[in-house]
């Protein structure tokens, strides 16, 4: 296993317990459980191989796109529909969507190679981004349409086949725009940021601002009295984060994403030195790739709504955010990467394997 990911991993669930203790301190037992769970997950499905990943592809792709459709006649949620409901149990269909259009992508095109095979991968693509877009969440919809992206360049696509989907897709998508937006006012509700009025009055982010100004450098440790608004213990949670760390804390968040972008690019720099790449070496490279992304890609768009920068998505902070659904697939996402490291390091001429100065856990 490497040693970075798992310093990653460790960093940001620690973050997102110290988090919760400062928003929500009685969450923390319930919270805790899931963590160290969570590891459990990441440990044990790491020791697979990329190819048994790839197998599950289309049978895991296809159970979540019956439960995105199942979650459009079943789900609840506030005004939407996105969560299923069982015993003591509840789950987000669109998180287990992007481990299973990352499987099947990478199985697809590790057997078939990506000339001539476009019109599928789309295909594929399409009809998980459309049954998220039906929920609606729009914040999720980008970032799954963003994803098959990400997953059609990791495999070799060419960049201008890719700006060539992207234009088709918008093309098409804009007569129907206006109508979108219209039937879910919401969204266009969430581009106002500002609100007028006393500080009890302050809009989500401008009171993230204002918390993450209290925690100054090395943060005031956990407080929850200080916490009065919405999320602060799922999508605002970098506040939380900030006012009990300060911006140490903060900088630890980000630098742990970047181990993530660095293990995962460093699968695909291995990747391309072993000749001939053969199939598994190629599909590990997507999974790392897509995980990567999954776990990045959520990360950004989330920071980014919590500075100001994006209007009010709803997407949660990877490993950080309460919520099991996230940290589940998220910590999935990890032994993905962990598998995909392992891979190409197998496949390595032995001259350049025995030099390799990552450090790495033992496997």
């Amino acid at each position: 296993m490497s040693l970075n990911l798992v310093i990653a991993q460790a960093m940001l669930l620690i973050l997102g317990l110290l988090g919760l203790a400062t928003s929500e301190p009685s969450m923390v037992p319930d919270h805790a459980v899931k963590v160290i769970l969570a590891l459990l997950i990441t440990f044990g499905l790491s020791r697979l191989r990329p190819t048994a990943f790839m197998k599950m592809g289309t049978l895991v792709w296809v159970v979540t796109l019956i439960l995105l459709a199942l979650v459009l006649v079943i789900g609840v949620g506030s005004g939407t529909k996105r969560w299923l409901l069982l015993p003591g149990f509840q789950f987000q269909p669109s998180e287990f969507a992007k481990i299973g259009l990352i499987l099947q992508l990478a199985s697809f095109f590790s057997r078939r190679g990506v000339q001539h095979k476009l019109l599928s991968a789309s295909l594929m693509i399409g009809f998980s981004t459309l049954l998220v877009l039906l929920e609606p969440d729009l914040g999720s919809t980008v970032l799954m349409f963003s994803l098959g992206l990400v997953l059609m360049y990791a495999a070799g696509v060419r960049f201008t086949n890719i700006t060539g989907l992207v234009m088709a897709v918008v093309l098409l998508a804009l007569p129907f725009v206006s109508i979108y937006l219209e039937r879910h006012p919401y969204i266009t509700a969430r581009f106002d940021l500002h609100t007028a009025g006393d500080v009890t009055q302050l809009s989500q982010i401008e009171k993230a601002h204002r918390d993450l100004g209290y925690g100054g450098f090395w943060g005031q440790g956990p407080d929850g009295s200080r916490f009065d608004y919405f999320a602060a213990h799922t999508d605002m949670i970098i506040a939380s984060v900030g006012f009990s760390t300060g911006l140490l804390g903060v900088t630890m968040v980000i630098f742990a994403y970047w181990l993530v972008v660095s293990a995962a690019l460093q699968v695909a720099e291995m990747a391309s030195r072993v000749r001939p790449m053969n199939p598994q070496v190629h599909g590990a490279s997507i999974l790392a790739m897509g995980a990567m992304f999954m776990v990045v890609g959520q990360a950004f768009v989330n920071l980014a709504v919590a500075a100001g920068i994006f209007p009010v998505t709803g997407v949660p902070l990877p490993l950080v955010s309460y919520g099991f659904s996230s940290m589940l697939t998220m910590s999935i996402a990890f032994a993905l990467i962990h598998s995909a490291l392992r891979e190409v390091r197998r496949n390595l001429p032995q001259e350049e394997a025995s030099v390799e100065l990552v450090p790495t856990a033992a496997d």
